[in-house]
């Protein structure tokens, strides 16, 4: 039976992170990837600020870059309370968040995979993909049984990393819980291509009516959009003519550049998710480690997947490389720093839901006092600083009931 330093399940940009950082520094890593070929799921395409510096602790930055990562510079919140030009005269630049990083960077799901696959390969990594995996057994000598063209294979490992997703097989296997809080709103995404009118350096947040839209700019006249809408409303965009009538969702008045996207043709599958976090209190167990959503994730209204998963790796490589111990006291600073992380961020992503994706007169009348306030108090857009620079950028006493209240008012808490 071969053994291997690491035996990774799940191939997508965990795991294949982790697999080429370890495998680049001498460390013999099995890397495990169900899917023949990469597809777009409709996540996972931005890179905040926090996690672009992640990639460059990482030595990943710059393969990013050369397979056509796309810097986004600039931002703006639209809204049905305020005119256009008002809220382009508050265009945010999205350099300042961290050092020597232009802004977030975009790049497409399946090239994104697909590139640290190869850089893992590159690296000596054995990889392997279209693997079913049937057994995984954790403890101190912990093993896999994976199906493989036609052959069944047993391996074993110092340590398993399940980077296998939401689903997680080794998640299970583990035993380690996952909580999960209560859905606010649909989400829906689609990729548009053919929109070279919009600001290929803008991204942009807006609310109008009953209905919140998101747009990422990948370049190329390409841009990553989602909307949002109530959980009273799943089947608003099902049927045949469901991406025609998501993009005319995007005709609003508040933002006038939107005729673009409306104007775009669907470049890939449109889905609908509802939004919402999960976390598990210990991300490992005897022989196991979880990294990305594995180990629980983030309401995607604040799209931090890449950056949590992109710093799950860097903790993980850091520490495994440290010592020659790979057990649980090893890696519970891992779990530690993540499990404040994940607090944090889901504090920020509830209130960035409350604002942006609840409608009607009084979620309008929220919005509008909150432009008004937070114009001369900027301390109440605090949960935006920590999506771009980091949870950790932001005192702990912003991540506190008062400060929602602050925020949102006595009536939402």
């Amino acid at each position: 039976m071969a053994t291997y330093d690491l035996a990774i399940v799940g191939g997508g940009i965990g795991g294949a992170a982790l697999a080429a950082v370890m495998a680049r520094d001498g460390y013999s890593v099995l890397l495990l990837e169900q899917s023949e070929a990469y597809v777009d799921r409709v996540r996972g395409e931005w890179i905040a600020p926090w996690g672009v510096t992640e990639t460059r602790r990482l030595g990943l930055y710059d393969l990013l870059r050369s397979a056509g990562g796309h810097h986004v510079t600039r931002h703006v919140t639209y809204d049905e309370s305020r005119d256009p030009s008002e809220a382009e005269a508050r265009t945010l630049p999205l350099g300042i968040f961290a050092e020597g990083v232009p802004g977030p960077l975009s790049l497409g799901h399946p090239l994104h995979c697909q590139t640290l696959f190869d850089a893992a390969r590159k690296a000596g990594a054995d990889v392997r993909r279209g693997v079913q995996v049937t057994s995984v057994i954790t403890g101190d000598r912990p093993r896999l049984t994976f199906e493989h063209q036609g052959a069944v294979v047993d391996v074993g490992a110092r340590l398993l990393v399940g980077a296998d997703g939401r689903a997680s097989q080794v998640r299970e296997a583990a035993g380690v819980v996952l909580h999960q809080d209560k859905p606010h709103h649909w989400f829906a995404g689609l990729l548009v291509e053919g929109a070279e009118g919009w600001d290929q350096e803008l991204q942009a947040i807006g609310t109008e009516r009953d209905f919140g839209f998101l747009a990422f700019p990948q370049g190329g006249g390409r841009v990553r959009i989602y909307g949002g809408y109530a959980l009273s409303e799943p089947r608003r965009f099902k049927g045949p003519d469901a991406a025609r009538k998501f993009l005319d969702a995007f005709a609003m008045q508040c933002s006038p550049h939107s005729r673009h996207l409306v104007a775009g043709a669907p470049a890939g599958p449109l889905y609908s998710y509802v939004n919402a976090d999960a976390w598990t209190d210990e991300p490992y167990a005897p022989g196991v480690v979880l990294v990305g959503d594995a180990a629980g994730w983030n309401d995607p209204i604040v799209g931090l997947g890449l950056s949590i998963t992109y710093r799950d790796v860097r903790l993980v490589s850091d520490l495994l490389k440290s010592t020659d111990r790979w057990d649980i006291d090893t890696l519970r600073p891992y779990a530690e720093e993540r499990a404040e992380r994940m607090r944090r961020l889901r504090f920020a992503a509830s209130i960035q839901s409350a604002l942006d994706m609840e409608f009607g007169e009084a979620a309008r009348n929220r919005r509008r006092r909150h432009f008004e306030r937070s114009a001369t108090d900027p301390t109440l857009g605090i949960h935006g600083v920590a999506v771009m620079a980091g949870p950790e950028a932001a005192p702990a006493e912003f991540f506190t009931e008062d400060h929602r209240a602050r925020v949102l008012g006595p009536a939402e808490t």
